[in-house]
């Protein structure tokens, strides 16, 4: 599926012309294009390869899957390699999904597979139109734009997630092993989300320098903007990864805890049903003692009985052993 935006002086002139027209378009002065592919091949890629001069290499990349984020330069273009994200609050997995683009003076060709939405792309160029006459810059912002603003939901879900964590934790009636598998679902999925997040650092951060002819310098401010989400997520992500981590020894040691605790009240009470076991294993022997076969010897060793599992029991659950 392929789909195309023509604009020309700030303004979106022309929609879903024919790929053909491409080389045309990016010839007229204040003219940018974009052009979005749907699960391409190399042979669909092929035709604007030679048109915008785009490095065989690069083509290898966008159709095959699994690129590492990055930036790379080249003669004619930039290629850029990302992830949007999206968590299951369910389970705490995350799902990626890759966009590529390359990008020219005038053109911004973006390379996804189904599963990444470009509607919220194309909505936020939209909501920010004000800026199109920026050309390639505008449309390349509010591709990095979104994809960042996604992996700061992304993180803020992770947040409430855990602190939901928490208090399971602490939790009278403790679910051990599902606060264990949350904590594992959420610390694998904050690992990939660093994967993902670390690297767009030094891609806007190359965005950013004064050498590139392809962005516009006016749009530098708004590139620093999704520079600092990106620290901000960044940061707030390697700060869970350390939260989650504790929650875990902290869950390990609650549960030793909760076992010293029930062992502490099963020696207890073993120790105050031992009192009458004793005293009447005693008093059962068939030998002659004080008080044998007598009516005073049987309320003796029941008072026996009483006062000292009392006593037993009331000193236990002075040093709170019960």
């Amino acid at each position: 599926m392929i789909h195309t935006r023509l604009y020309r002086n700030g303004e979106l002139e022309l929609e879903d012309f024919p790929l053909a027209d491409v080389s045309d378009h990016i010839a007229e002065e204040n003219a940018t294009v974009w052009v979005d592919f749907t699960d391409p091949t190399m042979a669909d890629l092929a035709a604007l390869e030679e048109e915008l001069g785009l490095h065989r290499l690069a083509v290898e990349d966008a159709v095959h899957a699994y690129q590492r984020p990055k930036l790379d330069r080249y003669d004619s273009h930039l290629f850029l390699a990302a992830y949007a994200v999206s968590l299951d609050e369910a389970s705490g997995e995350l799902s990626s999904h890759e966009i590529k683009a390359f990008i020219t003076r005038r053109a911004l060709v973006t390379v996804h597979k189904s599963d990444f939405d470009i509607a919220p792309v194309v909505k936020h160029w939209d909501n920010q139109s004000d800026l199109a006459g920026h050309g390639v810059s505008f449309l390349l912002w509010g591709l990095l734009d979104s994809v960042v603003d996604g992996h700061f939901v992304a993180v803020q879900q992770m947040d409430a997630e855990i602190e939901q964590l928490e208090d399971e934790l602490f939790d009278p009636k403790p679910k051990t092993p599902q606060v264990q598998r949350h904590s594992f679902e959420l610390r694998k999925s904050l690992v990939m989300l660093r994967r993902v997040v670390l690297p767009m650092r030094e891609v806007v951060n190359t965005l950013m320098r004064r050498d590139l002819e392809t962005i516009d310098t006016t749009m530098v401010p708004y590139f620093q903007d999704v520079y600092d989400h990106v620290l901000r997520a960044t940061e707030w992500t390697e700060s869970l990864r350390d939260l989650v981590t504790t929650i875990l020894d902290t869950n390990i040691g609650l549960q030793g805890n909760r076992m010293n605790l029930v062992m502490k009240k099963v020696t207890s009470w073993a120790a105050i049903i031992a009192v009458p076991t004793a005293i009447t294993g005693f008093y059962g022997q068939n030998l002659p003692y004080p008080g044998f076969a007598t009516e005073w010897g049987f309320w003796w060793s029941s008072a026996l009985i009483v006062v000292i599992s009392l006593g037993l029991y009331a000193t236990f659950k002075w040093r709170d052993w019960l």
